[in-house]
């Protein structure tokens, strides 16, 4: 008797003996099935429902912001108009002594190819030379750069100009020790205000002019924040993604925050503020890698205003490499996360903010925007929709499968009409982003591993402006589409993206198959942007157009 039940509940297959193959493939689909309904099942619904879930919350942030920038555009006053302002104006009897007393900060490290360029355009403001200070922190570890820098600091304090060259002898707090120490400085004493441009930032000459007026008139303003503009957008196809992805974010939640809410992150450079307002927040911390999203939040929760003003536009590179791009992405993604972690309960119990900032600031600001839109990119349309696939009794509706990302990528590529051709391929790069982005969340959430993790972004000068050339050349020559790539084969792979495009590869050919919603389409076309990522190629590919 036991021994007919045991040949009852277990298979035949896994009990062996004479004449009996041991088919390991045929056991792994038999585990498969005794296990699938019980537990995978269950469990891909559950993931099915939060990830529609958290759809849904992105899907009604983009529409709250698409309607909010439409109103602002046309209903809004301009900032000008909202706020107390007034150009300085030129007066010969005062000189310039109706002019604030401004210092510039230019944080660097081993900034080989842009220091020049960046130290002439802050040299190159027009405000009186005798109420401005320009302070280059230089964190380099590279003496010969250090040197280089200190001269062309030396050439310019030779033709007038007060400026300044600062060294650590660490670089503990990374940038924002680097700024926190700059403000240390004696001769900052009478600095009312300070700019921050980071080593590849090239202000226009009328900057401050344009930007000072609003902090002199309103005393309860910290802070004016200018766009960045990008020298190399065309040079591959990765600056187009990034500029597609930065357009929105400075054309839209830039925009929002300072017309509704007074409120939006410092962007970390181009951007003015009150030195009482730094030191009133508690100054620059280095607790997470966005030392400029902590130092705005703990000013806003103490009642200043920011002002973002989108027409003062500030030149900027873009990074132009794969690797480079990864590192800052998980650094912005990361800090962030890690900040709401530190924060939420301090905003939670603020009394100088009003309910509804604190609900933009918690919701909207940090959990909608700095991590349901990192997560539910990745985990819904990279793992969660392939493997229902796999798993046919679990189904995804049409309107979260299609219609509802469908309307949030046409509400995000608002920022870049030029680029709308781009767009199909610009969602299947962000799904790539998304996966190192949500890794990021993760880490900064949970404090782990890479939390505290600080790569500075390479930055290439003029070497950008001979690819931008060499890209409009190759626009005319449809033909040729690559550029030689800088790196050797080897250090261009990446096995985390070359591994999920195999998985998506995999699940494609399964409903190629076998499935019914023709679902292969996609993921055949996500596979290839994983396989591009993964063998670097991403940023030798030029556009088109």
């Amino acid at each position: 008797m036991a021994e007919t039940a045991q040949k009852i509940l277990i298979p035949e297959t896994f009990q062996g003996g004479p004449g009996v193959g041991y088919d390991i493939a045929s056991q792994i689909g038999l585990m498969w099935e005794l296990i699938k309904a019980p537990l995978i099942v269950p469990l891909l619904r559950i993931g099915v429902y939060i990830c529609l879930a958290m759809s849904l919350m992105l899907f009604m942030e983009r529409v709250y912001m698409g309607i909010v920038i439409v109103l602002v555009k046309l209903f809004w006053p301009k900032p000008e108009k909202r706020y107390n302002y007034e150009p300085i104006q030129d007066d010969v009897e005062l000189g310039s002594s109706n002019f604030p007393v401004v210092l510039i900060q230019i944080p660097m490290f081993n900034e080989r190819e842009v220091y020049k360029v960046s130290i002439g355009a802050a040299c190159g403001l027009s405000w009186p030379s005798d109420r401005l200070v320009i302070q280059v922190l230089d964190d380099s570890t590279d003496p010969v750069i250090k040197q280089m820098v200190e001269t062309e600091c030396q050439r310019w304090a030779s033709k007038g100009i007060n400026i300044r060259y600062q060294i650590r002898e660490t670089r503990g707090g990374y940038k924002a020790g680097a700024l926190k120490e700059g403000l240390k400085r004696s001769y900052v004493k009478h600095c009312e205000f300070v700019a921050i441009f980071d080593a590849d930032f090239r202000p226009e000459p009328d900057y401050l002019r344009r930007a000072i007026p609003y902090l002199t008139r309103n005393p309860d303003i910290a802070l004016v924040q200018g766009r960045w503009r990008f020298v190399n957008s065309d040079e591959c196809l990765l600056t187009r993604m990034q500029e597609m992805s930065l357009d929105y974010h400075f054309t839209v939640e830039q925009e929002v925050g300072s017309a509704t809410h007074a409120f939006f992150g410092f962007n970390g450079t181009a951007g003015v503020w009150r030195i009482a307002a730094i030191n009133e927040a508690g100054g620059w911390k280095d607790r997470t890698t966005v030392e400029d999203m902590d130092l705005a939040v703990r000013a806003s929760l103490r009642g200043w205003k920011f002002v973002y003003l989108g027409d003062l536009q500030v030149k900027s590179e873009l990074p132009s490499t794969f690797n480079a791009f990864r590192f800052q992405q998980h650094r912005w993604s990361c800090g962030p996360a890690n900040l709401f972690r530190k924060m939420v309960m301090e905003i939670v119990r603020n009394k100088k903010v009003k309910f509804w900032k604190k609900v933009y600031v918690i919701y909207s600001f940090f959990f909608v925007r700095k991590i349901i839109a990192h997560m539910v990119t990745f985990t819904f349309y990279c793992v969660v929709l392939p493997l229902t696939i796999l798993v046919p009794e679990v189904k995804v509706p049409i309107w979260g499968a299609v219609y509802i990302p469908s309307v949030i990528t046409i509400l995000n590529s608002v920022g870049t009409p030029r680029s709308i051709h781009l767009l199909f391929y610009w969602i299947l790069f962000e799904n790539v982003m998304s996966m190192h982005r949500t890794k990021a969340t993760l880490i900064g959430l949970l404090e782990a591993g890479r939390v505290n993790e600080w790569v500075v972004t390479e930055k290439l000068g003029d070497i950008v402006k001979n690819n931008a050339a060499a890209a409009a050349i190759a626009k005319k020559t449809p033909f040729k589409l690559f550029k030689k790539p800088g790196f050797k084969f080897g250090a261009r792979l990446h096995l985390l993206e070359l591994g999920f495009g195999v998985f998506l590869f995999l699940c494609g050919c399964y409903d190629f198959v076998h499935g019914k919603n023709n679902y292969f389409v996609y993921l055949f076309l996500q596979t290839i942007t994983f396989f591009i990522c993964g063998f670097g190629y991403v940023g030798t590919i030029i556009p088109s157009s």
